[in-house]
């Protein structure tokens, strides 16, 4: 019991803190470049160690972004891109990961070095006649469902339901089918049903 005070008081304490930095976040984005200004300052707090750099994390994501909870724990060098990103309560993301426009919910798990894309359809190249770079993009907001666990090195670029075990270096580029599956491989296809333990 007093550890959860004391938690909460340091939380409080460092949300204190961090008031200024986003206030000069909210002015600056104001220039237009919401996104742009958004990724520097996610990758100044990512250089930030310790326990101190989590719950300075914690605390500014949960100002920026939409619905996002202050009980939440993300890893060094971990960087998000997009403000409109969505992190819930008793989420845990490891060090060194790239997050892109997503929701993620309650009490997921995400591993280092994983990869979580704002969709599959970043980039247009169609034209073959155009750079790539010329042809522009549109970003998606994925889901990762709650309870899931996103292995190391895993990258995501669709939705994947609630309960789902993404197994460590897949690559998840179609939905997953239905809730509460392992899936693995490149592209990640299931390989098992977490409700009837049966393995494909």
């Amino acid at each position: 019991m007093i550890r959860g005070v004391v938690k909460t008081i340091v939380k409080k304490g460092v949300l204190i803190l961090v008031l200024p930095l986003y206030a000069l976040y909210w002015m600056l984005s104001k220039g237009g470049k919401t996104d742009a200004v958004f990724s520097g300052f996610s990758q100044f707090l990512s250089i930030i160690p310790g326990k101190l750099g989590i719950y300075t994390r914690a605390a500014f994501y949960h100002l920026a972004c939409p619905d996002t909870s202050d009980e939440i724990s993300i890893g060094f060098l971990t960087l998000l891109s997009h403000r409109d990103t969505t992190i819930q309560k008793g989420v845990y993301i490891g060090p060194q990961c790239n997050i892109g426009k997503c929701k993620i919910g309650a009490d997921t798990l995400i591993g280092s070095g994983v990869h979580i894309l704002s969709g599959n359809k970043q980039h247009f190249f169609e034209d073959a006649t155009q750079p790539i770079q010329a042809q522009g993009g549109a970003y998606q907001k994925i889901s990762i469902g709650s309870d899931c666990w996103l292995g190391n090195s895993a990258l995501v670029m669709a939705n994947v339901h609630d309960g789902c075990i993404v197994a460590a270096g897949s690559v998840v580029t179609k939905e997953t089918p239905k809730p509460k599956i392992i899936i693995a491989g490149n592209p990640a296809k299931a390989i098992g049903d977490r409700i009837t333990k049966e393995q494909a």
